[in-house]
């Protein structure tokens, strides 16, 4: 299958086609025929799998056609948890859109001053990209008309939830055409999700595509049991002076931890910046730019801030603290091995962590391999029992411990680093090359310069 054969205009082909695009991905295949039926649309598709686009492209077909009434408020409203998220769907849109004419494409988030926001609404708007709580701001200041709203899309719907956006979404769906079309999009169909789209969507088709486990055959994971935090350290510091790593995103569980790393790393000598929800839009945007140029090596985030980054150069993800929600582990994961390439996922746990890594391990179907560095590894023992063990030593699914066939989990694996580390330059890093002198920065064993803060 091919695009030519979803029923999409020729202006909208011929922009997939200069973007580089011959062939759909499953969701899209899927999706697309269907949102043009004009079907409401409950959708499980996670990160990566080309979900932008199955609702994206519908959406700009429906523009090809005139509206019957004629005003300034939007046509497609796109529903998004954060700002990056909307930046990247509003990207997304004039990149498949830009063959079309007189389409206008406004991205409505918290950060961007409010008199651009007015002077752009006020010129109307065809696509408009939003996250729920500005966009209800606007709606009470009479700014945002829905009256001729044709198609409602939810992005990442679980991950609004999670977010507490379910009564600005009622208050939301309150004010659009019962008439709309409606596109739902979540990593998972739980419970909520159902819930959600029982009240929301009519006679839905529902579309689930790709499983946990099919998702990262390109994405090597890797797991590093540390024994206290100066250990973490300098595992991480390790990791990053890898001559094979082109760029990573360090998750870390909270905006102050992001910001205390990246200032550590930095007195270390890297390349990197934080990346939060507390950052004003005009530094979230800079930081951003860098790392798609190439600026920055290393990008330090907590979870909302780097959903729906994507950029090709991320080599390596490591999670310096694991995720709180296991499906979190999927979003952080797939900012790696993105458009084809393969990617590396490393996690440092503590070694009282085991329990949820084993979370991690049922929720994707997965086990983690337990790694070490030579020179590094723990001195405490970690106690592993296979992932979803049940009462009476039954594996909780497959017929094999974790760890391969005949093997318990953490087992002996692949070393990583058996060759020296490349260095940086003090206060000047760059790159992940060797310096001047050829000698590495902080040897594995010792501590980095950023390990006692």
């Amino acid at each position: 299958m091919n695009f030519d054969s979803l029923g999409l205009a020729a202006s909208i082909r011929e922009a997939i086609a200069l973007a580089g695009y011959t062939d759909p991905t499953p969701v899209q295949a899927q999706a697309v025929p269907e949102a043009i039926a004009g079907r409401d649309l409950l959708v499980s598709s996670q990160t990566g799998s080309g979900k932008t686009a199955a609702f994206m492209l519908p959406a700009l077909q429906l523009l090809t056609e005139q509206h019957p009434v004629v005003g300034r408020g939007p046509r497609v409203l796109v529903l998004t948890p954060t700002r990056e998220l909307s930046m990247q769907v509003t990207k997304a849109a004039e990149t498949y859109g830009r063959k079309m004419r007189k389409v206008k494409m406004l991205s409505l988030v918290g950060g961007m001053p409010y008199p651009v926001q007015n002077r752009l609404l006020k010129a109307g708007v065809d696509i408009l990209v939003a996250t729920p709580g500005r966009l209800l701001d606007q709606m009470q200041s009479g700014r945002v008309d829905l009256s001729r709203l044709q198609m409602l899309v939810l992005d990442e719907a679980d991950r609004m939830l999670d977010m507490g956006f379910k009564d600005d979404l009622e208050a939301i769906v309150a004010k659009v055409p019962e008439t709309r079309q409606t596109l739902l999009f979540s990593a998972t169909l739980e419970p909520n999700i159902a819930r959600l789209a029982q009240a929301m969507l009519k006679d839905p088709v529902r579309i689930e595509v790709t499983s946990q486990q099919a998702r990262h055959e390109n994405i090597e994971q890797r797991l590093h049991f540390a024994d206290d935090m100066g250990h973490k350290n300098r595992l991480l510091d390790h990791l990053l002076r890898d001559a094979e790593m082109n760029q990573a995103i360090v998750f870390t569980s909270t905006k102050r931890a992001a910001d205390d790393l990246a200032s550590n790393l930095n007195e270390a000598g890297f390349s990197v910046a934080a990346l939060h929800g507390d950052m004003k839009q005009g530094a979230r945007n800079r930081t951003l730019q860098a790392l798609r140029r190439g600026g920055l090596k290393v990008l330090v985030a907590t979870d909302v801030a780097a959903r729906g980054i994507d950029v090709q150069g991320i080599s390596h993800v490591i999670n310096y603290d694991l995720p709180r929600q296991a499906e979190d582990y999927v979003h952080r994961i797939g900012r790696t091995g993105r458009a084809g390439k393969n990617g590396i996922a490393i996690s440092l746990a503590n070694v009282r962590e085991h329990f949820q890594v084993k979370i991690i391990e049922r929720f994707t179907s997965q086990a983690i391999p337990v790694t070490t560095i030579e020179g590094l590894e723990p001195k405490q023992r970690v106690h592993t029992k296979p992932s979803g063990a049940r009462p009476g030593g039954r594996p909780g699914f497959g017929d094999k411990k974790f760890g391969g066939a005949g093997k318990k989990f953490g087992g002996a694996g692949k070393k990583f680093g058996d060759s020296k580390p490349a260095g940086g330059k003090p206060g000047g890093f760059s790159g992940f090359g060797k310096s001047n002198s050829g000698k590495s920065f902080a040897k594995p064993q010792g501590k980095p310069a950023w390990q006692g803060k």
